[in-house]
Formats: C-alpha cells, structure tokens, sequence
C-alpha cells in the first residue's frame, strides 16, 4: 500500500455518496482519475488488504434487534473443526476463539443476530446438534453505545 492507497481507504470508510458518479468526489480530492479510484480498491482487494467493498446494513434500523453473544464450552482439541462449523452458519456474522480464564470456561464465540430472541436461541440449538457442544449460555445485547468498523 502507497500513501494513496492509505488517502482512499480513509476517505471511502465512512462510505461513499449514492450519486451516478460515486468516486469522482474521492478522485477530486486525491488528485486521480474515477478510474484510479476503482482500480486501486480492485488492487486493494484482490491483495487482501481489504476483505470486501460493500454496503454496510444497519441491522437495528430494518428490525433486527435481537443480537445474541453465544459463548461456547469447546473442548480445545476440537476448537478449529468446531469454529469452523460455526463459522458456515449464515446467522453467525463473528466467530472467534478467545482464551479461557480461571472463573470463565467459555473458549469461542459467536454472534448471531435476529428478529427476536427465540429465532437466536433456535440457531444456537442448530449449531449445537452440528457441533455436538451442550455447554453455552446465550448473552442478549439491551442498548447498542458505539458500533463502527476498523478505522485507519
């Protein structure tokens, strides 16, 4: 990545205008062709620095307000085969590995989110006939303080 690259993706994270011509506005102010624009996000995709170039859904606005935190009891030799079942369920939008602590048996993580609780607790108890795993607790977020993505 060249400080170009690093002017685009600062400009286009917050998203860009709906308009007929959507990177002329981010062209002007870099000083490169609409072109350039396209072709250096293609660059910067096609390379891995970034996953994707889409929209973002605000999933509170169109309804979806229930968002469950699924802790998961995984027995560490079966983490990645487990995670990465649970990582191909389409309601599951994060699924991570975090460590375990002496008062916190909980080793991996999911979030799935829905349009009430028990279509939440439905998935979870899919996962968990997938996986095999018993031990989990579903945690139900109430007020929503700060949600953005990585910033540069």
């Amino acid at each position: 990545m060249d400080k170009t690259d690093v002017k685009l993706l600062k400009l286009v994270q917050d998203g860009i205008p709906i308009t007929h011509s959507p990177f002329k506005g981010f062209a002007s102010e870099i000083g490169i062709s609409e072109q350039e624009v396209v072709d250096r996000l293609k660059n910067l995709q096609n390379a891995g620095k970034i996953r994707r170039f889409a929209a973002s859904i605000g999933h509170r606005a169109i309804g979806i307000t229930a968002n469950a935190m699924c802790v998961w009891n995984v027995p560490d030799e079966q983490i990645e085969t487990v995670g990465n079942i649970m990582a191909e369920f389409p309601e599951v939008t994060h699924c991570y590995e975090r460590p375990r602590y002496p008062d916190w048996k909980y080793n991996l993580f999911t979030m799935v989110h829905s349009y009430n609780p028990e279509d939440c607790e439905k998935v979870a108890e899919k996962i968990s006939e997938a996986t095999g795993i018993k031990d989990y607790t579903l945690f139900f977020s109430e007020k929503e303080f700060k949600k953005t993505g990585v910033r540069l």
